[in-house]
């Protein structure tokens, strides 16, 4: 499945959100969006629960309260994960213009694969300012936050809050840490009955997409914490009842459970020819070589069917990471060649210094699963 950044994805969501609270839109509104449900509301709320795909929302969530104010499925960005698509929910930017195309990126900038969001080295995870890097140079886009006129706020988990990813996407904005989903709730109300002005309230959980990373999303544990965010999401409404507020829930992307026998290791044949690290996904790894052509042929008769091998600016010119103004370092932080694998199958190697464990519950693939996640709204 392929992104729609036409009018039926998160990009295009955002750009909604972007103009209903007076700010310019970067790409086509919604298409299955009034301008006037949003625009004329007091308050906005734009909750992102990180993690909670549509499908999984419509085989677990049915009848809760997430599921009976669903409106309809997005599509996320490519590729469908965190570091790309909180990305463009922060800058409404597409993966191609904010270039933030994975996890794992080639930092020229800095000399090395990096983790985008903890701005970390990847193997030894030594922060970036130790190589003279400064969070402006790899953070280039604006915020949305800096686009409207109202007035906005931001209540994100206490962990992340001051990171150097968050400071800069949050500038703009009051930023307001939590430590528990009853404080997050709270901490929304708080904000949006803090005044008579018309605001933009962007509140985000990680909880539901860490628990279905380590057990699953079919797992038990996953299913518990869908619960506790389901009903937070109900009392949320009924605090806000009478306030004027227009609330929108969405995700970043959904997930897959991949099971060992899935997870493919890099072969020697093949990490040889790698210039740096694999970059990216498990699910879309960028591939930095010496030689194409020949690295292509190879890792093709490895994967045969699971995996397509594909020159990493096909994907591109194809419109995968969206349309605009590229990055000036994009071409670099996507690699010469890409492996998207399929089914649920993935691929990763290994570098000094990181922990050798596999994830059960995945993502930034092309799968329904993956790329599809919830519009849910309701007027309180």
């Amino acid at each position: 499945m392929q992104p729609d950044y036409s009018g039926g994805g998160l990009v295009n969501l955002v750009a909604s959100i972007v103009a209903a609270r007076g700010g310019k839109a970067l790409h086509p509104l919604l298409a299955n969006l009034r301008d006037d449900e949003l625009r004329d509301a007091r308050n906005l709320v734009f909750l992102i629960i990180d993690g909670l795909g549509d499908n999984y929302l419509m085989r677990r969530g049915a009848g809760g309260e997430l599921a009976r104010r669903r409106r309809a499925a997005l599509t996320s960005v490519f590729p469908s994960t965190t570091a790309s698509a909180i990305t463009t929910s922060y800058t409404g930017r597409t993966p191609l213009e904010h270039g933030l195309t994975g996890w794992f990126t080639y930092f020229g900038e800095a000399g090395c694969v990096a983790a985008a969001l903890p701005f970390r080295s990847r193997g030894d995870y030594l922060p970036l300012a130790r190589r003279g890097v400064t969070p402006e140079q790899i953070y280039v886009s604006q915020s949305v936050f800096e686009q409207v006129p109202a007035r906005s706020v931001v209540v994100t988990c206490k962990d992340i809050i001051d990171s150097e990813y968050n400071m800069c996407h949050c500038r703009g904005a009051q930023r307001v840490a939590y430590e528990t989903l009853d404080e997050l709730v709270a901490h929304i109300e708080e904000a949006v009955k803090s005044g008579a002005d018309r605001k933009f309230v962007y509140a985000y959980w990680p909880v539901y997409d860490m628990v279905s990373h380590r057990y699953g999303a079919g797992s038990a544990e996953a299913f518990e914490q869908f619960g506790k965010i389901d009903e937070a999401f109900g009392t949320l409404l009924a605090r806000l009842s009478g306030t004027d507020s227009v609330v929108i829930a969405t995700a970043d992307h959904g997930f897959i459970d991949v099971a060992p026998e899935e997870s493919f290791e890099l072969p020697a044949s093949l990490a040889s020819q790698l210039r740096f690290p694999l970059c990216g996904e498990r699910r879309v790894a960028y591939c930095h070589v010496h030689d194409a052509k020949t690295f292509m042929q190879k890792a093709q008769d490895w994967l045969g069917e699971h995996a397509d091998v594909i020159p990493s600016q096909n994907l591109a010119d194809e419109g995968w990471f969206g349309p605009g103004t590229p990055h000036p370092r994009f071409k670099e932080r996507i690699g010469d060649v890409t492996l998207v694998m399929r089914g649920r199958y993935t691929v990763k190697d290994w570098t000094p210094g990181e922990s050798r464990h596999l994830h059960i519950g995945n993502h930034g693939g092309t799968s329904d699963d993956e790329m599809l996640i919830p519009l849910i709204l309701e007027a309180t």
